[in-house]
């Protein structure tokens, strides 16, 4: 049935799917986008970037939205703030990976966090669905 929650889950999973989706995306090509040349990682990484941040962005405003739409007293409690929390933690993750300046450490670290905590936040997001 279309509706205005219909469409707030469409945009909600779509956004998701571009966010966490084209992170583990990047991750298998780029060994190469490396033999690309030296710029090409940089240059993928800021052109994706160009759709992963408005996506996270598009998918955080349609996850409270979501919620705002709950009754207080129908919230699920703890799942709903490990949710939060694991979406934080991958934009986290993320602008770690994005300000490493060269950090090999750092590079790791941060994309490790934000793909595998985005992954969580589907995880949990589809646990609350069922």
């Amino acid at each position: 049935m279309l509706s205005i929650d219909t469409l707030r889950l469409f945009l909600h999973v779509s956004a998701a799917a571009i966010w966490v989706g084209g992170q583990f995306t990047i991750a298998g090509i780029l060994p190469t986008v490396r033999g690309m040349g030296d710029d090409a990682p940089r240059q993928v990484a800021r052109a994706f970037n160009r759709m992963a941040w408005p996506a996270y962005g598009v998918a955080v405003v349609t996850g409270l939205w979501g919620v705002l739409e709950v009754p207080l007293d129908a919230i699920p409690h703890p799942e709903i703030e490990i949710k939060l929390l694991v979406v934080v933690l991958s934009g986290l993750g993320a602008l770690i990976h994005q300000f490493a300046n060269g950090n090999k450490a750092m590079l790791a670290i941060g994309g490790a966090m934000s793909s595998l905590f985005g992954a969580a936040a589907i995880w949990v997001g589809v646990a609350l669905a069922v």
